[in-house]
């Protein structure tokens, strides 16, 4: 049945295109998404008290949507940071410096490793557990310290974050726009993951070598922007481990990560739940350690440690949560924000456009496929890699009701494009992590991702076309 299009649904699609227009720009699209919620109130409720109160509900309505993957960030964020301060990290990573003896080794084994941490701890956090320790032992063996940078963002920022198997943050984004159990889309995002990983780390190896024959790259002595903090941290009160415990709770703390895979194998543990459970687990390794670090000290360092979690967590997502509460707007959330303001044989703004579309355009899985990536790559541009992936799986969403088929491996799609982009690996200020911790200028880092990148990117999207 085709659903008859009003002045709300047109508004929501001028906002997206407006949205989408302010992220070409570089701009902050927050005011764009207030601006959007405030005038759909005003049309859908004719009532100006309604509307301005409709903005406030629509941000709780999408803290509480995403409440859950900020804390996980928040919890992991603060365990990092006394995985730190206690010297662990380094005991944790110290048994891969023997693998690390020439050049090729050293990208291969520092990208891996940080692959399989930032899917625990999520990159930016992972930078600093593994960075300090395995860059001094690279640029020994003749890996340039942006070749170091490279493997932990093509890796960390790329591979992990765009799967984000394990806290399944980015999935749970993108799941919930596309009107998707997280699950499927994780599901479908697997081939398209290892084919963009595959194309993008092997291409980069191959040119960065290239260019380290040319002599156009060294390995040159690097002075690590995070060894004053180091110092600065271990000097504070923080009770010295034997090198026996650390090898003891090096052991024990990927044992605990490890169970908890388990557990949600025997379990069927997914998304909140499987969350859930590596949230309790890095909050217990958190108080855990802190207790055997601080001794006397531990409850205000628990709670230090915690607010740091938040301020990093709540840093990463503010921009988030105005987007998300305008996209949450195209779904049933308007219902639950405003009212129940949708016409009885409505099933969402952006399913009546979908409906609508498949009804005026003649779609294909090719158009389809295309437009996603792209789009994908235009919410990336604010370097945010997330502030904008809503959008992803509400454009596959309407896409694939037009096309009859395929809206998780579009939403993957989109979600995948969003994050290369936009969360680290081609956007300069996103970079800032991975090129602080190597030293190194993060528009050259850019320059020397782009490439691998962009054609990464083309590769999957013919991927993306033959799996629909």
């Amino acid at each position: 049945m085709l659903i008859e299009l009003t002045t709300m649904h047109w508004i929501y699609l001028v906002f997206i295109l407006a949205i989408l227009g302010f992220m070409i720009a570089r701009k902050d699209t927050s005011l764009v998404c207030v601006v959007g919620i405030f005038i759909l109130g005003i049309v859908a409720t004719s009532d100006i008290t309604q509307s301005v109160m409709g903005i406030f509900n629509s941000f709780i309505y999408a803290i509480s949507e995403l409440l859950g993957t900020i804390l996980i960030i928040s919890v992991i964020t603060a365990m990092s940071k006394v995985l730190m301060k206690a010297g662990i990290n380094e005991t944790m990573v110290r048994p891969f410096t023997s693998l690390i003896r020439t050049p090729t080794l050293a990208y291969w084994v520092i990208g891996i490793l940080m692959m399989i941490i930032s899917f625990f701890f999520w990159p930016s956090p992972a930078v600093a557990l593994m960075g300090a320790v395995l860059l001094p032992v690279a640029v020994r063996v003749g890996l340039p310290a942006i070749g170091v940078a490279m493997a932990m963002n093509l890796f960390g920022h790329g591979i992990a974050l765009s799967g984000d198997f394990i806290i399944q943050g980015a999935p749970k984004l993108t799941a919930e726009a596309a009107g998707l159990p997280v699950n499927e889309v994780v599901s479908a995002s697997i081939p398209l993951v290892i084919t963009m990983g595959i194309v993008t780390t092997v291409l980069a190896f191959l040119f960065l070598r290239r260019d380290m024959k040319k002599g156009l790259l060294k390995a040159e002595p690097t002075i690590l922007v995070s060894e004053k903090e180091q110092k600065k941290e271990k000097s504070q009160s923080v009770r010295q481990f034997s090198e026996r415990s650390k090898k003891v709770l090096a052991i024990l703390i990927p044992l605990l990560f490890i169970l908890d895979i388990v557990a949600m194998s025997v379990f069927k543990l997914q998304g909140g739940d499987a969350t859930a459970l590596i949230g309790g687990t890095a909050l217990f390794i958190m108080i855990l350690i802190s207790v055997l670090a601080h001794g006397k000290d531990s409850l205000e360092k628990i709670t230090e440690y915690t607010v740091e979690g938040f301020y990093f967590g709540f840093k990463v997502f503010g921009p988030v949560i105005p987007i998300a509460a305008f996209f949450y707007m195209g779904d049933s959330g308007i219902n639950q924000i405003l009212g129940n303001v949708l016409p009885v044989a409505s099933n969402g703004i952006v399913n009546d456009l979908g409906v609508a579309l498949a009804h005026a355009v003649p779609l294909n899985s090719i158009v389809a496929s295309i437009t996603s990536t792209i789009v994908g790559a235009i919410t990336g541009l604010d370097g945010s890699g997330f502030s904008g992936i809503s959008l992803t799986g509400s454009i596959a969403r309407l896409f694939s009701t037009a096309i009859g088929h395929g809206t998780a491996s579009l939403t993957a799609l989109g979600q995948i494009s969003g994050i290369w982009v936009g969360g680290g690996t081609l956007i300069p200020w996103a970079l800032l992590p991975a090129a602080a911790i190597c030293n190194v200028n993060p528009f050259d880092l850019a320059r020397r991702n782009l490439k691998p990148v962009v054609i990464g990117l083309i590769v999957t999207t013919i991927v993306a076309i033959f799996l629909l």
